[in-house]
């Protein structure tokens, strides 16, 4: 576990999207139609070809169900009570400056999780959906500046401020700057 290279998480994450799709019976085709997602971009996501953007990855949680701390809970090596700081899973989405670690041990039956978010100035990442209708969340900011859009309503969040939500449709998280903003986020299955 732990901070490891960034090509390993992306294979063992891209042959896990491959076995969804394999459970389910779906082609490409099909898994394209259900997500709105090409069918070269999965692909090429399941034979670690690219790396998936957050959104690319809500999108696939939504049609596969699944929140993405649940996703990447199945792509670690070993379900642990205690995960050290220097053992916590880190996921990078280059293309929105968005920095992901998996706080919490992971388990795939558990419903709540911690996640620290980090977006550096100017990221923008918007989420068309929910990865679970319902999904109850806890944004706190750390430090820097957090602008989080619900339902056309743009809540500003800065060091200090919690923010809790149910999420049922379209979310944007955008860091204005000038700093880097760093949040913890509390997810919890409905």
């Amino acid at each position: 576990m732990g901070i490891e290279d960034d090509g390993e998480v992306d294979a063992r994450l891209g042959a896990r999207l491959a076995e969804l799709r394999a459970e389910r019976g779906w082609t490409l085709g099909e898994l394209a139609e259900r997500s709105g997602i090409s069918r070269s971009t999965l692909s090429r996501a399941e034979r670690a070809e690219i790396s998936p953007t957050a959104s690319l990855l809500n999108r696939l949680c939504h049609v596969y169900g699944r929140t993405m701390s649940h996703l990447l809970s199945e792509v670690e090596r070993e379900s642990a009570l205690l995960v050290r700081a220097a053992d916590q899973t880190v996921w990078t989405d280059r293309a929105s400056g968005f920095v992901r670690r998996s706080v919490s041990p992971p388990h795939a039956g558990l419903r709540g999780e911690l996640v620290e978010g980090r977006l550096t100035a100017g990221a923008d990442i918007a989420y068309d959906r929910p990865p679970v209708p319902g999904l109850e969340q806890h944004v706190w900011v750390l430090d820097g500046r957090l602008d989080v859009t619900v339902r056309d309503v743009e809540h500003r969040l800065d060091a200090g401020d919690c923010l809790r939500l149910r999420v049922w449709g379209p979310t944007r998280f955008h860091c204005p700057g000038p700093a880097d903003v760093r949040y913890a986020l509390a997810v919890v299955l409905p």
